[in-house]
């Protein structure tokens, strides 16, 4: 007798609503040279990670956007720790642009900061994490700690 793993859910729209909040407030705070507001979004990461029930940008989206009917779950199967890395990752990468910035490594802090913001970028248009996919390189080499394969779905 075989058993069935149950199936991993994710919902793709908090997500999405997480990168359109990280790269807008990206965008908004290197256009304002604003330390502060880079400073947010990199807490904001951080405390995500590693408190997924304090992640802000989902609570946005939970309890207000959700509700209002303004944007729509869309639920697939998919492991959530990929993406939970994506965003660790993402929010150590500000936080070391922001230490960049404050040692006057303005090139590489600039650097850091816009690579977040095209990675969230690139989840929004072209639904590819570039978090999940070193998650996944990880994985496949064996790491200790990145446990969870990709989901193959049967059709």
């Amino acid at each position: 007798m075989a058993f069935r793993v149950p199936a991993r859910r994710v919902d793709q729209s908090t997500l999405k609503v997480n990168q359109a909040f990280v790269l807008a407030l990206l965008v908004l705070g290197l256009v304002l040279d604003s330390l502060p507001l880079i400073a947010f979004v990199a807490v904001v990461m951080l405390v995500s990670t590693a408190s997924p029930d304090l992640a802000l940008f989902h609570i946005i989206y939970r309890d207000g956007l959700r509700p209002a009917r303004l944007v729509k779950p869309r639920i697939t199967i998919d492991n959530p720790e990929p993406h939970n890395f994506a965003q660790g990752f993402g929010g150590a990468l500000v936080t070391l642009g922001l230490i960049a910035r404050m040692l006057d490594y303005d090139t590489l802090a600039w650097a850091l900061i816009v690579f977040v913001a095209l990675s969230a970028l690139t989840y929004l248009l072209l639904n590819f994490c570039g978090g999940c996919f070193i998650y996944y390189q990880l994985n496949r080499l064996g790491v200790p700690g990145f446990r969870h394969s990709p989901i193959r779905v049967r059709q």
